[in-house]
């Protein structure tokens, strides 16, 4: 366990943004996990924790208790069979994408279009992670969590989660801190089948087909490079949470909605997109932010009085990016901007993907 005190946090997120924390603990254990979770909580102090800082805009002002980073290791095969697949706990420090990588290289199916997001497993569950077709709530069997109120392990099986589209029961609460994550694969050499249409492109199959597990996931990385989605020092395109909106799902009449804004917009030929989504109809958050003006590289030319400092990706639109000097301030004024405009145009609220931690969009 390794303590530091006015510790700076944004070289932990991915978007390198925010302030200090009054106090940084790392924990390399369940136990020192727990443990540190104890005395805070028995202190009344406040409480974040993190993991890769794939999902996290911290305030400037930084965070005025203790920031536990969860650095717990370990991947365990627990059971193999044919009939009921690999059935494997990890730990919630592990890195994401080299638990994708280990399930494509062991012959484990059903995570491979989830290969190159970063950030730990720990927060897979939290978030219900998504791309291309798979989202970690259709393997996850059960989330292993320390209970903050009653200071107890409890394990959630998967049907107690309550996930949906990028949320879960983990997500709407900070009761419960994830220890480790246990996941049923299946024991394949091929993909699950290709769900996703740019993806099934990329790979020259039609919609549906199953693809040996190593070319899925090479397309995938291929993809999200294209778009700034695999982090790269070198590149600010990747100095982001990822999606920084989700998806809206609309009902039925705010979609009729929707189109009726579009057709006296942009003409009377023109659909917004529409996929089913649950309780609803999703439609594309990108699509939406290109058609309401603000195109890729948004910002970075001090557009609508903007600093400059923080823009949409020149690679994808749905990415806020840090172009190397930006304050949360900045990246703030980039997204308001962005969702407040979208509103105008369209009548659509974007919901922010990433954790805000210390402010509000």
């Amino acid at each position: 366990m390794r303590e530091e005190f006015d510790a700076a946090l944004a070289p932990h997120t991915t978007m390198r943004v925010g302030g200090p924390a009054a106090r940084l603990v790392t924990v390399a254990t369940i136990d020192e996990l727990v443990d540190v979770v104890r005395e805070v909580d028995d202190a009344g102090e406040p409480l974040l924790v993190m993991g890769g800082g794939s999902n996290l805009v911290i305030a400037d002002t930084g965070f005025p208790g203790t920031v536990v980073r969860v650095a717990t290791s370990g991947v365990t095969r627990e059971s193999q069979d044919a009939c009921g697949g690999a059935f494997v706990r990890v730990a919630a420090g592990e890195p994401w994408d080299d638990v994708v990588a280990l399930a494509v290289a062991e012959g484990w199916s059903g995570i491979e279009a989830l290969s190159g997001i970063p950030g730990s497993t720990g927060a897979t569950p939290v978030q219900n992670v998504g791309a291309y077709g798979q989202e970690v709530a259709q393997t996850i069997a059960q989330v292993r969590t320390w209970d903050r109120e009653t200071q107890t392990v409890r394990t959630f099986a998967a049907a107690d989660c309550a996930f949906t589209y990028r949320h879960s029961l983990f997500k709407a609460s900070s009761r419960y801190v994830v220890l480790d994550v246990a996941f049923q694969l299946t024991l394949a050499d091929l993909s699950a089948p290709i769900a996703y249409a740019d993806l099934a492109a990329g790979l020259d199959v039609p919609l549906g087909t199953r693809v040996p597990l190593a070319d899925a996931r090479e397309a995938v990385l291929a993809q999200r490079r294209r778009r700034g989605m695999v982090l790269d020092a070198e590149d600010h395109d990747t100095w982001s949470c990822g999606s920084f909106f989700t998806n809206p799902i609309l009902g039925a009449r705010a979609f009729e909605r929707l189109v009726a804004r579009v057709h006296e917009r942009l003409g009377a030929d023109v659909e917004p997109p529409r996929y089913p989504g649950g309780d609803g109809i999703k439609t594309s958050a990108a699509w939406l932010i290109e058609r309401a003006g603000f195109g890729k590289g948004f910002g970075g030319a001090r557009e609508a009085g903007l600093s400059g400092l923080a823009a949409l990706s020149t690679k994808h639109t749905l990415a806020v990016t840090n172009r190397g000097a930006a304050s949360v301030a900045d990246i703030l004024a980039l997204a308001r901007t962005v969702r407040d405009g979208v509103q105008d145009a369209f009548g659509v609220a974007l919901v922010n993907e990433p954790v805000f931690v210390g402010h509000d969009l």
